[in-house]
């Protein structure tokens, strides 16, 4: 048997005739006279070339029977009430309407006429947000004013003819229409499925025009996607998401009526949005000033992470986050909505702050899952929605509420630790433990002038070429070859200039103590030099 993608399972379900209700007559209604009463709590797709599963309490969606005037659909009747299918769901014709009704009575279970005119794709998208969403339902369609979404897309598609959706900035769909007869689409259907907007070839370069313009715009058709209208939802200048109406009334340019009607529509999608961010911001307080607390390190009281609902046993993960140097500093906040977000669908427990242009996470660790397969998943959702160049820093873990400061300084140091030049975005002590070390001994050597070497200091000061290969030379590890190589000049020059450091400064190369020592004040002054691969 071939299940569906939207199939719900493990909820407490909703009475058949309550999700009738729901739907609507227009959309589907039972024939006979059975009692409405049976718990639906899933769907599923009946396949003529596999035998049914025993399957209580889910719809048996029937698109592909054929015969349905035939002892065959008797027999797939009989077998789904056996099998504990709540109900079939069955197109047919009004002539049929009453024999249908009489094989549900005999054979006790109820049938379901879906109308001509909605597609199976859509009747299953209605059905899963119907079961699924008490359960399973998005964030923001649990707070106030979030069905007042719902009926501004169904207002917007029976203007536009198309189905209509608005997403936030993530993608998600947060709200879709279910107007009888409006028009939709393969990847329309799979986004309300998934309630998410599916990837495909021009996605970003659509969206990407759209944030940045003050208009409506119209996109045209490509392959099997109908033409849409679309507007950007802002609240003054700040992005909350998007509206997208497929347009039914096709390729024509887009209208000065459908720019105001969809431009009116955003408008009151923002006022709901930045309600329900208000409320979830106020929820979510007490928790993100529980967070700042232990990232401050004052004021501890040692129940912080209980509080958080972070197992002290297993240890919560410090994760922090920092937007690319050709980012506004003003996208910090809307990194931070990301990782909330992102993180939230697989770790409930997450809590994250905003502290000095960088976004800090505390998450539970599990044993069982790197924490770098949570947090890669990230960087390309930061970088299409925030901007390029988003790096992690994975500093470890706390098991007491003390511990989680010393974690944040850890992850700044990694961040100022890495150079611009660097490719690498996801930093841990393991892979940047060297850069960790000088960066350490920088601040060493500062704060001791003392322990500074004068004749170090005035090498680097007159003759920085000769520091440069005093350098070379011992990461190269006294090779003359590799370091001629490293610097691009001939062996003899290198010679010269190891000779000059010693004779003219005084610098030492035969006890190897002093050796690390003087390397350790050139290193942490100078730009590391990666010696040639041999």
């Amino acid at each position: 048997m071939e299940y569906s993608d939207s199939l719900v399972r493990g909820t407490d379900g909703v009475e058949l005739s309550t999700l009738l209700t729901e739907l609507g007559s227009q959309t589907a209604r039972l024939l006979g006279t059975i009692a409405a009463t049976v718990v639906v709590r899933g769907i599923e797709y009946y396949d003529a070339l596999d035998d049914l599963p025993a399957a209580p309490g889910l719809i048996l969606l029937a698109p592909s029977i054929a015969g349905i005037e035939g002892a065959g659909f008797d027999e797939l009747t009989m077998q789904a009430s056996r099998l504990g299918f709540a109900a079939v769901a069955v197109k047919c014709k009004e002539a049929d309407s009453a024999r249908l009704a009489g094989i549900s009575s005999a054979n006790q279970v109820p049938l379901i006429r879906v109308a001509d005119h909605v597609s199976w794709r859509h009747f299953e998208a209605l059905l899963a947000r119907a079961i699924g969403d008490r359960e399973h339902g998005e964030q923001v369609q649990a707070e106030p004013g979030s069905e007042l979404l719902f009926t501004l897309t169904n207002q917007l598609a029976s203007f536009f003819g198309g189905s209509v959706v608005i997403e936030d900035l993530e993608r998600r769909v947060i709200a879709y229409s279910s107007v009888p007869g409006q028009l939709i689409d393969r990847l329309r259907t799979q986004g309300i499925l998934a309630r998410r907007v599916p990837d495909y070839p021009f996605n970003d370069d659509e969206y990407r025009m759209l944030l940045r313009s003050e208009s409506a715009l119209k996109f045209p058709r490509i392959g099997d996607e109908e033409p849409r209208v679309a507007c950007a939802i802002r609240a003054g200048s700040l992005p909350l998401g998007s509206i997208w109406a497929i347009d039914a009334s096709g390729e024509s340019p887009i209208t000065a009526e459908q720019d105001e009607q969809i431009r009116a529509g955003a408008a009151v999608a923002a006022a709901q949005m930045m309600d329900a961010l208000r409320i979830h911001k106020s929820r979510q307080r007490p928790r993100e000033d529980r967070l700042r607390t232990l990232l401050e390190g004052t004021e501890i009281d040692g129940a912080e992470l209980a509080e958080l609902g972070i197992s002290e046993e297993r240890g919560g993960a410090l994760c922090a986050f920092q937007v690319g140097n050709n980012v506004e500093h003003s996208s910090t906040a809307q990194l931070r909505s990301v990782v909330q977000r992102q993180l939230a669908l697989h770790r409930p427990e997450v809590v994250t702050a905003e502290r000095s242009g960088r976004v800090y996470a505390l998450v539970e660790h599990e044993a069982t899952s790197p924490i770098a397969d949570l947090l890669l998943p990230i960087l390309p959702l930061a970088d299409r929605l925030v901007g390029p160049g988003v790096r992690i820093a994975a500093p470890g873990l706390a098991h007491r509420s003390a511990e989680v400061a010393p974690l944040k300084e850890l992850a700044d140091r990694l961040f100022d630790a890495v150079t611009d030049s660097s490719e690498a975005r996801f930093l841990t002590v393991e892979e940047f433990r060297p850069q960790l070390i000088f960066a350490r001994t920088s601040e060493f050597f500062a704060g001791e002038p003392e322990l500074r070497a004068p004749g170090v200091e005035r090498l680097i000061q007159d003759e920085p070429r000769v520091a440069e290969a005093v350098s070379a030379w011992l990461s190269c590890f006294g090779n003359i070859a590799r370091t001629a190589r490293m610097l691009d000049v001939h062996e003899n020059t290198v010679r010269y200039r190891i000779r000059r450091a010693n004779e003219h400064f005084g610098l030492s190369f035969t006890d190897v103590d002093a050796m690390l020592a003087l390397w350790l004040q050139i290193r942490s002054t100078r730009p590391p030099q990666n010696p040639p691969q041999e």
